[in-house]
């Protein structure tokens, strides 16, 4: 298996290309302006930010990023869970962490990850899809994507390229997160397995295209989806 592409985009954490003209990465306010006309010079006009409104803002330590190095991006937002669902909040503790949940956010939001595939067949220009880490959310739609597209036996390797990247970030992240840090080898390893497991469960079996179908995304719609991934 060919190394996975890593772009240069000053600033990016956990970014790759996921395939076709589809980029995965964590929460885009790392980018530094100079990262951002990295991102542009590689083709990408369109970012999709799979995290809920309030999670949208920048901290004191990220880096200032103009108007001007934005005009030229459509930048979308389309949370992929309810954070305000009874259901969902009796399930997840303290956020959307592990493969072992994406059946559940299928079930309770299946709408919303519908609406992502909905821009992803319009989308203007290559794009980029995160999250907050770039590992879970977007490890969820990463995992759709590739069973969508017959590539469910990578969906394991993807999941691990992004649990290590956002652990080595913990070993060196300017805030520290409330709940993870950093994992030395063994226990990352362990992690991996563990989540390895549970992703394998999920997409075993997995009809997406049915899934989509059955939530407003069209067949010409999927096409083009699928077009993009190529």
């Amino acid at each position: 298996m060919s190394a996975p592409e890593v772009p240069h985009w000053e600033g990016a954490v956990n970014a790759r290309l996921l395939m076709g003209d589809i980029y995965r990465m964590g929460r885009s306010e790392w980018l530094t302006e100079r990262g951002w006309r990295q991102v542009y010079d590689d083709g990408v006009r369109t970012v999709i930010d799979l995290r809920n409104p309030g999670e949208r803002r920048r901290r004191p330590t990220d880096p200032v990023v103009g108007e001007d190095a934005m005009a030229g991006f459509d930048v979308v937002n389309y949370p992929t869970e309810d954070p305000e669902n009874a259901e969902y909040q009796a399930l997840v503790q303290p956020y959307m962490n592990h493969p072992r949940l994406y059946k559940d956010i299928l079930r309770l939001f299946p709408g919303r990850v519908a609406e992502v595939f909905k821009e992803l067949a319009v989308a203007r220009g290559a794009v980029v899809i995160h999250c907050s880490a770039g590992r879970d959310r977007t490890g969820l739609v990463a995992s759709l994507l590739l069973a969508l597209t017959g590539q469910a036996g990578r969906a394991a390797r993807e999941d691990e390229l992004a649990s290590r990247g956002i652990n080595s970030w913990h070993l060196v992240a300017p805030v520290k997160h409330p709940y993870e840090s950093y994992l030395a080898e063994e226990e990352i390893a362990g992690v991996v397995a563990d989540r390895e497991r549970a992703l394998t469960d999920f997409v075993n079996g997995l009809d997406v295209r049915a899934l989509l179908l059955a939530n407003g995304v069209t067949a010409k719609e999927i096409d083009a989806v699928i077009a993009r991934c190529r």
